[in-house]
């Protein structure tokens, strides 16, 4: 998957920008507050349909405007595909593939895979474990649409348990009886997304731990586990067993909606015991172990978005990275940087066709 063209109409700071890319590295270099992660951001937009910085649509539109645009010619090796997105103050988010607007937002999540190394990945060590589960969420539904669709409608499922429950509180009635109706779809789609978060987390293991020790040459085991509810009890079980602790809580306290991810060097949690510079090799690790499962899992090269992390590692760090680059073949990469030289002299490295845009 290439992306040839990006344009870019009221998004963040941008009024206007439009880019002819190179088929494998574009590098956005510049000051701070330029907007170099703002046409990242833009990019992200047309494989993820939104912000991986987390900001609402609404507040990327450009202050004092209306609406903002981003408009992507992507090539999938058959044909030029036109991707647009569209987003008015005062309407729903548009996207539209080839003219056409997608039914669902959740059916363009797929065709152009995407992986986005940047400094806020360090989020995924130090955050809740909300943080982790969106991450994983975002990994598996690039390469599986069902997923994503059990998702929305195991998410959808909790809000309305939830809110029938506050009810009954509000209202100082319990029905168990009118509960129990959302026990089926939330056993059905919690125990499909635990499977597949389980069967994934266990693929991606030993790609990390091979990517860490390439990049850090440390002596270190890394390891990811997954933790949920559901390893040792069945969804229904839990289901009854909380449910008067779910009455006095007002919310559903058990299932996949309360699963995390543990980050652990040497057996103990990366977060008490790993340096910054172990928790970068082993966030671009985990990173790289996406992009080779989204690879093989689809069939498609996911574009590489790397954002200012040439100025967070150190020299060694940076090597090993490029070295990665080189050997597996990650296809089109978008790099910022606010040195031009050091980015020159990276991409020189790389040794493969660039375009570098000063901002």
């Amino acid at each position: 998957m290439i992306i040839n063209k990006l344009g870019l109409i009221n998004f963040k700071n941008h009024s206007e920008q439009r880019f002819d890319f190179s088929s494998q590295i574009n590098c956005f270099v510049g000051n701070n507050g330029v907007g170099k992660t703002n046409v990242l951001d833009g990019l992200h937009y047309l494989s993820m349909a939104k912000s991986f910085l987390g900001n609402k649509d609404l507040n990327n539109i450009k202050k004092d405007e209306d609406f903002f645009t981003i408009e992507g010619t992507i090539d999938d090796g058959e044909k030029e595909n036109i991707i647009k997105i569209q987003q008015q103050k005062d309407a729903k988010k548009i996207i539209k593939k080839n003219d056409k607007s997608y039914d669902r937002m959740a059916d363009h999540i797929g065709f152009l895979p995407s992986v986005i190394i940047s400094p806020y990945d360090s989020n995924l060590i130090s955050d809740s474990g909300e943080s982790r589960r969106k991450f994983l969420d975002a990994m598996i539904s690039q390469t599986d649409s069902d997923y994503l669709f059990n998702l929305i409608q195991y998410q959808k499922t909790v809000q309305q348990r939830n809110a029938l429950l506050k009810d009954f509180a509000k209202n100082r009635y319990f029905d168990a009886d009118n509960l129990e109706i959302y026990n089926e779809p939330l056993v059905r789609f919690g125990t499909k997304i635990f499977e597949k978060r389980k069967k994934f987390t266990e693929s991606i293991v030993p790609l990390i731990q091979n990517y860490y020790e390439i990049i850090s040459k440390g002596t270190e085991q890394v390891s990811i586990i997954y933790e949920s509810d559901l390893n040792d009890h069945r969804f229904e079980t839990l289901l009854k067993q909380n449910l008067e602790k779910d009455r006095m809580l007002t919310y559903t306290s058990k299932g996949i909606h309360k699963d995390d991810l543990l980050f652990e060097m040497n057996g103990i949690s990366m977060r008490k015991t790993a340096s910054q510079g172990q928790q970068k090799s082993f966030l671009i690790s985990l990173k790289l172990s996406q992009m080779n499962r989204i690879k093989e899992l689809t069939q498609k090269t996911p574009i590489l978005l790397l954002d200012d992390i040439f100025d967070k590692l150190d020299d060694t760090r940076v090597s090993q990275l490029i070295a990665l680059v080189n050997q597996e073949h990650f296809g089109q990469i978008f790099i910022t940087d606010t040195s031009r030289e050091r980015t020159e002299n990276i991409v020189k490295r790389i040794n493969e066709e660039s375009k570098i845009f000063e901002l």
